[in-house]
């Protein structure tokens, strides 16, 4: 029993790294950006996305070891929609929208 416990906390910690390291990025990208391309693209300003990427590593450090509860939940959450929704709409209106699909941009 006591070697699934401890695969079972491995598979946990693991995870927490992961989201942790997703947050950390999302936050460094979201600092590397001017604060005009937040508002050229139609999103919220850079100060509220940096404060929910730095809430969401602080939750992710905090919980690194418990991934599954409901607030670490919430921060990978954070992080994944700066990720896929504000991240490329920031390249896009900066003019690094990356390659293009049959049809059209991706």
């Amino acid at each position: 029993m006591s070697s699934i416990f401890a695969l079972q906390m491995g598979a946990a910690l693991l995870l927490g790294v992961l989201a942790l390291g997703l947050e950390v990025f999302a936050l460094v990208d979201a600092l590397r950006q001017p604060p005009a391309a937040f508002l050229a693209a139609g999103k919220r300003t850079k100060g509220l996305w940096v404060g929910i990427t730095v809430a969401a590593s602080l939750v992710g450090f905090v919980s690194v070891n418990n991934p599954i509860s409901m607030v670490s939940i919430l921060a990978v959450v954070g992080a994944a929609v700066y990720l896929t929704d504000v991240r490329p709409a920031l390249n896009q209106v900066r003019g690094r929208g990356g390659s293009s699909g049959p049809y059209g941009p991706w």
